[in-house]
């Protein structure tokens, strides 16, 4: 067949793939379209669905989006702990891997310096560590400067 497009060579286990180049008045001829918007071949008999409709019916300019908000991240900016890959170990000893999270918690500290409370992000470990050295010390040693906050 001519307008197949499949081309067999012999014994050998080769197929080459041609594109059929049919004469303008034979592909209307290969495919009709009915009002239900479905392309069918004549050749193979398969229905070949289409949207009539274009796919974006919005303007292409994009609406302003105020810009991101920075996200708190799970690590304590006194002692620098950050969550922890570990496997998680079922009976049948299959490993999956999952995070060890840090122990987080929003605390209202005495600042002493200042004369004021300070609302702080820290680990228990970081609150252990001010409660033995001072907040002072601790947050100069970690380089974090209470006066913004």
């Amino acid at each position: 067949m001519a307008g197949s497009g499949l081309l067999l060579s012999g014994n050998s286990t080769n197929l080459c793939f041609r594109k059929t180049q049919f004469p303008k008045t034979e592909s209307l001829k290969a495919e009709t379209v009915s009002e239900l918007g479905f392309i069918t071949s004549q050749f193979t008999g398969i229905k070949i669905g289409y949207n009539q409709q274009p796919a974006f019916t919005k303007s292409i300019a994009a609406p302003l989006r105020p810009a991101l908000q920075p996200v708190a991240r799970r690590v304590c900016p006194f002692t620098g702990k950050k969550s922890n890959r570990a496997n998680k170990v079922s009976f049948s000893n299959h490993k999956t891997k999952k995070l060890q999270f840090v122990n987080l918690q929003y605390k209202k500290l005495w600042w002493e310096e200042g004369k004021r409370y300070v609302k702080l992000r820290l680990s228990t470990k970081a609150l252990k560590t001010i409660e033995k050295n001072g907040l002072d010390a601790v947050a100069k040693k970690a380089g974090i400067d209470l006066r913004k906050e």
